[in-house]
Order: C-alpha cells, then sequence, then structure tokens
C-alpha cells in the first residue's frame, strides 16, 4: 500500500481496513516522523471513531470508539524504558480483549507481544511519500 501525500491518506486506510482481516493487534514500524500516528488517526476516523485522536505518547494508551461502538486501544511505547513498565497498566488486558489495538514503538516491548500481532512498517520514501507493508509475525 502506498500513501502517496496526506489527501490520499483515508484512500489508503480503507485498503488497510480491508486487508485487516481478523486480526486485532497491529504493531506499527517505522521511524520517528514516519507517519505512524497519522495513518492511525486516519484509520480510526475510517472506523467511524469521531473523537479526537492524539498520540498517546505521554498517557501510553488511548482508548477510542468505532461506529460500530467497540473499544478501539491506541498504544506509543515511546517513552517506556523497560517493558516492565507494561505491566504497570495491565497491557495483557488489552492486547487480549479481542478489540483492535494499534501499537507504536512495539520494539520497546518485543518481548510481551502477541504471536498473532501484524506487523504494520511504514517507510518513507524519497518522493515524500509512504510505502505501507503488512507481515503476521511471531514474537
Amino acid at each position: 500500500m502506498k500513501i502517496e501525500n496526506l489527501d490520499s491518506i483515508h484512500q489508503t486506510a480503507k485498503e488497510f481496513i480491508a486487508a485487516m482481516g481478523t486480526n486485532k493487534v497491529f504493531l506499527f514500524y517505522g521511524s520517528m516522523g514516519a507517519g505512524k500516528t497519522t495513518f492511525i488517526r486516519a484509520i480510526c476516523e475510517e472506523l467511524g471513531v469521531k473523537e479526537s485522536i492524539n498520540s498517546p505518547t505521554f498517557a501510553i494508551i488511548n482508548e477510542y470508539k468505532a461506529s460500530n461502538g467497540k473499544p478501539i486501544f491506541h498504544f506509543d511505547f515511546y517513552r517506556i524504558n523497560k517493558e516492565e513498565e507494561a505491566f504497570d497498566f495491565g497491557y495483557e488486558d488489552y492486547f487480549y480483549s479481542g478489540n483492535i489495538c494499534f501499537v507504536e514503538w512495539p520494539e520497546k516491548i518485543i518481548n510481551l507481544l502477541p504471536e498473532d500481532a501484524v506487523k504494520v512498517s511504514i517507510q518513507e520514501l524519497p518522493d515524500g511519500s509512504r510505502e505501507v507493508t503488512l507481515d503476521t509475525i511471531t514474537a
């Protein structure tokens, strides 16, 4: 999938949603400024989230409501210094809830990730566009 520019991000978000299948946990990899939060925002908007969608950099987790009434959990582990900090907010309850989880900076908690999580890589291209790839992983 390719995000040509911000004007086309919602079309790419629709393609992403179509490719999600029954998967629930999505791990977003990419450099700082690659557009992880911006793409998650577009996906959430396409899933019918009405509230403000922001990076949970300081809160670690944000919860949104999709149009079907189900929660969507958005994590940002950038500020986590050690995996044990994830235990403080009960990460397992979210990851294994059966609800959609979008995880930024998953490399910070690599040993805690569910085996059936989907790796989402966002790579900046020289022309300013972004390449988005999805792969299942084994944690």
